[in-house]
Parts: structure tokens; sequence; C-alpha cells
């Protein structure tokens, strides 16, 4: 503690402090060796502002500071009648929120709610204060992260193929094949699928026909959330529109470039620790997160999985050792946007007719359309859509509301067309709630007048009433219990009304139980039950028993089957039909494995007799290599292992295959634009290469291939022995260089013996010793895949020039 004695001079007051500031820069003793350039210069512009507290008599003193609990540095107080006094000032700056009329300087004790503990033989001050007359910053726990790999894509074409034939009774046959060409680089995807069929009745010939599907090509912005797209596409739709084929250009948001963007607001809790504190979230009795959180307030997110109502509880636990429970309910839903983020999506081309019969089938009339979405709130999200084209103007709007923290969300919209003088009025509305047991939605969209969108003009209108209701119930005991409602209607048509209810009940881990009734509301007659029984056993085996019964008759079908492993293997698969004139059983036999699938099989059910095989795989070609892999729909890898065979490679830890005869590898499939992490076990290389780094992020395009290398580099090495003339081992430390390279050297360890990896076919070794350098040559042969003990070699003085 240093005290001062106050006279009526304020020069000797100015003097004593400037000395007083100085010794705190040179010595540190009174921030305890804590004490950093800024907290003094800190203080020294309190002291100088403090005026009050010169003032106010007595003594002043410079203490460190904790403030609830929080490090607040050297602050300047007075001590006057045993008790401490600061400037407003003073207050504010540490944290303090005072009125305006707020006398000046403040008595620490007297303010409400505020402890004081000084201790004098330290030097500090020890204060905790309420919450409401502090201004703490604002703590974020649990935020996610929006990490962004940069992804990349090796030039290279992809072939996906699907092949299926069918051989029947009296020579009746079929093939189809199902194709997809794709092109990429880091410029973008090319891509083009087609199908082509060929058949033959009985006594004809093959009918062959070929049909173009779509060919686009797409670029993406990963830090602009934008994909651009030339060619086929569809546009955009919202729960309220209708998508339409086009062929022209689309751009419009894409979160899958940021996949690690939460994009549905995350329930929250906003909370204040008055002291350092623990924290601890639990939704619905699990743990979801564990921290440290200073005083002040603090904002603690939940996690994205959760959805529906749920309750969550925050427990916090102090300094002190107390803890304090506060429980408060929350309810997430994927529809809406986070605050201030928007989706949208543009096109504009011609609408694609005749779409799988026709290869270039188009329309004349241009059309565009546009989608939107945006996040008004944490509760509320708008949406708009409108499309035109030649004669047609549509337009709309909608949104999705939460209720409260636990109310659910309720979603409407409204939407107007004119087409060729008829206008039509489309609205919905939708309500939908959940919790862990509980489930409730219902929706319904009715049009009136002459509706019309783009899709109208070359198909069938949308439905002037489509309204669904569902609603579901799970036990601990009894069960699942389900019951939903359809009501569709089309313009000049009768309407369809269904309610099915089902109820399921799993038995133990390995059997389970399903009733289910499905009812036409507007022909009795037409009912169905089924009561299906599945039981899971060892090796990927199921079976079940289903039994129907409809306005037909009734059927008994027997199901048995065993799923392959997700490394591959054989799987099978049989079935055995019994009544409604469908007498009769399947069988099948399926093999995948590392370069795609295959099956073959029978069907024989009432009068129809047949044989089926199929494949279905992919080709890829990079980096001058081709590659047989399974069906490829995302991004996927080639490694490289620079020539080295038969090395196992592990994607996120598990083995995923083993390198070839040319040291490459394909890895499919990889989440594109994430890091996925492949690595490979250096143990499991031969001892005479170099290896740059044995795990490695690969981070593909979307539907691209990346190529990673492992930088793997043969080396000739050996442990070479060099003894002196007279047969003694050289001296230890004695620098060696190779074929004169200084850069190409190393040092002789004990016995003579020194290990070079930098070997040529041809060596010519220089040592350098005090005593002088000698020379040493010899040839590099090496069958083996270990390093090889080379020697004793002598080295000759006199063989040097």
């Amino acid at each position: 503690m240093v005290r001062r004695a106050r006279n009526i001079f304020r020069w000797p007051t100015a003097l004593a402090e400037l000395i007083l500031l100085q010794s705190l820069l040179v010595s540190g003793s009174y921030a305890a060796d804590t004490a950093t350039a800024d907290q003094v210069a800190h203080t020294k512009l309190i002291s100088v502002n403090s005026d009050s507290v010169v003032r106010l008599g007595g003594t002043d003193l410079y203490l460190e500071v904790t403030l609830n609990g929080a490090d607040g540095g050297l602050v300047h107080f007075g001590y006057l009648n045993g008790e401490l006094w600061a400037s407003t000032e003073t207050l504010r700056q540490i944290g303090f929120v005072l009125p305006a009329n707020t006398p000046d300087p403040v008595r620490l004790g007297g303010m409400q709610g505020v402890e004081v503990n000084y201790e004098a033989s330290r030097q500090a001050v020890t204060i905790n204060a309420p919450l409401q007359i502090l201004k703490l910053d604002t703590t974020v726990l649990n935020a996610p992260e929006n990490n962004r790999p940069r992804a990349t894509a090796s030039p290279g074409v992809l072939l996906n193929y699907n092949i299926y034939g069918t051989g029947g009774q009296n020579g009746s046959s079929s093939v189809s094949a199902f194709t997809e060409i794709r092109a990429f680089n880091d410029s973008g995807v090319l891509s083009s699928t087609a199908l082509s069929q060929a058949t033959r009745s009985a006594g004809d010939h093959w009918q062959n026909r070929s049909v173009r599907l779509d060919t686009s090509w797409s670029t993406s912005f990963p830090d602009s959330r934008l994909t651009l797209r030339i060619g086929d596409t569809l546009t955009d739709a919202l729960s309220w529109s209708r998508a339409t084929r086009i062929a022209g250009v689309q751009l419009g948001t894409n979160f899958a470039l940021q996949p690690y963007l939460i994009t549905a607001p995350l329930p929250s809790f906003i909370g204040s620790a008055t002291l350092p504190s623990n924290v601890q979230l639990y939704v619905n009795g699990i743990q979801q997160y564990n921290g440290k959180v200073p005083a002040g307030p603090f904002q603690l997110s939940t996690i994205p999985n959760i959805s529906g109502a749920g309750n969550a509880q925050v427990v916090l636990t102090d300094t002190l050792g107390r803890s304090t429970t506060l429980n408060f309910s929350l309810y997430d839903e994927h529809r809406l946007l986070q605050k201030g983020l928007s989706d949208w999506s543009a096109e504009f081309g011609v609408v694609r007719e005749n779409y799988g019969l026709e290869s270039f089938g188009y329309s004349h009339d241009p059309t565009g359309s546009g989608t939107w979405r945006y996040g008004v709130s944490n509760n509320m999200t708008m949406e708009a859509h409108a499309e035109a084209t030649r004669g047609l103007i549509n337009a709309g709007g909608g949104g999705a509301l939460l209720l409260g923290s636990a109310g659910g969300v309720v979603s409407g919209s409204l939407a107007r067309s004119d087409h060729a003088g008829q206008s039509g009025t489309l609205y919905s509305l939708g309500y939908s709630w959940r919790n862990d047991r509980f489930n409730f939605s219902g929706s319904g969209i009715r049009t009136t007048g002459d509706y019309s969108d783009v899709a109208t003009l070359y198909g069938p209108p949308p439905p002037s009433v489509s309204a669904q209701m569902a609603a579901g119930y799970s036990t601990k005991h009894l069960g699942n219990f389900s019951l939903s409602y359809i009501h569709l209607r089309y313009p000049l048509q009768d309407a369809t009304r269904y309610v099915n209810a089902n109820w399921s009940k799993s038995m133990g881990q390995s059997a389970s139980l399903s009733l289910n009734l499905n009812q036409n509301l507007d022909k009795a007659a037409e009912r169905s039950v089924f009561l299906v029984a599945t039981f899971s056993m060892e090796r990927n085996v199921t079976v079940s028993s289903s039994l129907q019964h409809d306005s037909t008759g009734t059927g008994l079908v027997l199901n048995a089957s065993q799923s392959p492993p997700s490394e591959g293997g054989l799987s099978w698969r049989a079935a055995l039909r019994q009544g409604d004139k469908q007498n009769g059983g399947q069988g099948e036999l399926d093999y995948l494995g590392r370069y795609g699938q295959v099956q073959a099989g029978v069907n024989a059910v009432g009068n129809t007799r047949y044989g089926y095989a199929g494949a279905d795989g992919a080709l890829v070609l990079m980096g001058s290599d081709v590659f047989a892999a399974r069906h490829i729909n995302d991004g996927f890898a080639v490694i490289s292992t620079d020539g080295v065979a038969k090395v196992p490679v592990k994607l996120e830890n598990n083995l995923i295959g083993t390198t070839d005869s040319r040291g490459m590898l394909l890895v499919s499939p990889l989440n594109a634009y994430q890091n996925n992490q492949i690595s490979i076990d250096p143990m499991d290389l031969p001892a005479d290469v170099r290896i740059d780094r044995v795990k490695a992020l690969a981070t593909p395009t979307d539907r691209a291939g990346t190529l990673v290398h492992f930088g793997i580099t043969p080396i000739r090495a050996a442990s070479v022995i060099l003894h002196g003339a007279e047969g003694e081992p050289l001296p230890l430390g004695s620098q060696v260089t190779i074929n004169g390279q200084s850069s190409n050297g190393a040092i002789i360890g004990f016995d003579g013996t020194v290990y070079l990896d930098t070997l040529d076919e041809h060596n010519t070794l220089i040592v350098h010793m005090p005593a002088g350098d000698c020379r040493a040559s010899f040839d590099y042969h090496n069958e083996s895949k270990t390093i090889p003990a080379i020697g004793p070699l002598l080295c000759h003085k006199d063989a040097l020039p």
C-alpha cells in the first residue's frame, strides 16, 4: 500500500503523483509483475482526470481492482475515514453505469448492492456489484463457425452408367442404359445425361431408341454462395409454386457451397453471470454444451440438429461453488432463415417440352422467373415468387412465422395470375408443431378463377384444392400412432380424399410390428389393410412378413434379404407371394465391389416370367489414368503415392482401399466443399522413401474430383562405414560430402558410420577431418526395399588431387 499525506498545495500533489507513476513504470511493484504498459497508461489517464478524488483529501491509493471476478487493472482511489472513494469517470471506465446527476466523487460503500473488500496488504480491492449497474460485454458461447475451406477440382472426365436388361417369355427382351458424362476442372462442370433403350417383342426385331435428357454447364462462387448454370435446368420454386424445366440461364443462392453455414435460426438463451462461472446446457435432458463464461451477460446457442419444441436447462456454477438452474422452452424450425440471410434464384430461358421423349423439344416463347426468401428476423421469413412468359404474368408472396418460443410455425401465401385476359388467385395456409412425443401439421392450397402459371401452358393446371393434415403421438410402451388426411381436386375433376391410420412398435432391438389402414372417403369399397412384421438378424439379414387385404382379396408376402457391408460384398433378396391370383416369387443376387455393383435375378409372379440383370458404376479419367469405381454422385479424390503400390489409404480414419500397381487410388464419395481427411500410415511404406506428409485434407468441388499427393519420393539411402588407412573408424563428427556437393552431406557417427539418403548410382565421398581430407568411392546397388549397410570402405588420402 502506498500512502501520501495530503497538503494544501496542488503543485506538490501533482509532483508526487508524477514521481509515483514513474516508480510504477520502473519497478512494476504495484502491478505484482502483471501490469502492462497499457495498464499503466490507463492508470495515468484515470489519475490525471480524477480531480474530484484529488479534492477529497485523505490518502491517495493505487489498487489492483477485481470487478465481479474480472481483472480491472490499476485504478486510482481515495481513502478517507476508513472507506474507499472514486471519481464517477473512474467508475464508468471500469464498467459502472451511473446516472448523469451522480455526486462526484462516489463513496463505494454507499452504492446500493455493491460489496467492497479492501485488502491493504495486497494493495488490492475486490468489488462485487449487481449486473444492473454494470455495462459488460456480452459473451457469445457455442456459436457455430462457418469454415470455408478452399475447394479444388483437377481436370478430368467421368462416366456414370446404369445398365439393366430383361429376358422374358417367348423371346421378349429389353435393355436400357442411363448414362451421364461429366467433364470438370476449376472453371466448372459440364454434364450431359441420356437414356437409351432397346426392346424386342416375341417374333419381332429389336427396336432402338435414345433420348438426351439434360445438358448443362455450371460454375460456383463459394464466397458469394452463388451458382451459375447454363443449359437444361429446373426453375426454383416455393411450397406454393411449381417448378418448370427450362433451357436457359439460372443464377441463384447455393447454401451447399458453404456447408458449415447454419441457415436456420438457432434457439438461444440469453442470461447473465454475476461472477465468472461454468455454464452447462441441457436440451431434453441431454448435455449439449459445457464451458466457461466471465461475469456479465452471455448468449448461449443450441446445436443445429434440434428440431421442434423442447425443454432446455442452463446450469450456472460460479467461482464460489453456488449453482443456479434456469429453465426455458425452445422451438426450432429449419424452414426459417436466420435474420438477415437471403436465398434467391433467377432464371431465363425457354420451356423444355416432351422431356424424356424428345432430345430437343423446346418452346419458342421465352420465360423468366424469380424466387426470393429473406430472414426478416429469427422468427419470421418472408418469401416471394414471380414468373412471366408471353401472355402470362404470375406473382405472389408469403412467409412463415414462429409463434413464440414453443408455439409452432404458421405459414401462408397469396398469389395472382393473369393469362390471356383471365385472372385467378392462389392462397395457402399452413401450421405445424412438434415435440419429442407429439406432432401436428396441416396445410392447404386453393385456387380460384382461372389461376395459371408457366407450367399450366405446357401441362396440367395446378390443383384447385390441395390439402393435407397429419398428427402423430409416440408412447413409451404402446408404440407410435399416426393419422393423416389428404384432399386433392383438379379443375373439372372429382375430388380424391383419403384417410390413413398407422400404428408401429419396436419389439426389443430386433423386431417391429406395423399396422396400416388406408380408406378412400369417396368410395367406401376402396379400403386396404397392411400388417407387417420385421425381424433383424445377424450378418445384416432382415426377414419380414406382410399380410394385405383389400377389395380384390387377401395376400401374404414373405421377404428375406441381406444387405452388403459398406466395404462391399455379396448380398441377396428373396420373396414369396401367395393370394390374389399373384402366386409366385422373386430371387436376386447382388455384388457390391470396388468397381461398381452387379445384380441378377428371376421373377415369376402370376403369369409373368422373366430374368433380369444389371450393372452400375463409373469410369474416371484423371491425370492420364483411368479408374473404375462405384457410381459417383458427389465429389471424389484421386490419391497418388507417387508410384508406390499397395499403400493402405484411410478416409476419416477408416480404411477405404489400397493403391494399385501405379500407386493410385480413387476415393469416393467425398463431401463437396468440406474437409475430408485422407491419411496413410508411414509404417506401410518401404524404408527407402521420403514422405512429405501422412495426412491431407481433400476438398473437392461439386460433382468433381481433386488430385491428392502425399509427396512420396524414392531415395537411395545407405549406412556407410568408413575406415582410415590403418583400418580404424574415422573420427566422430567428421563432415562427409557426396560427389563434391556441400548440400548433400552428413556427420560421421560412432564406429565410423554415416547415414546418407541422397546417393547416386556412382558415388564419391569426401571426408573432412582435422588431420586432412580423404576420399572413398563405391557403386550403389540395392535389390531390397530396406536400408543397406555398405562397408567398411577405406578412405584414401592419397586419392585426393
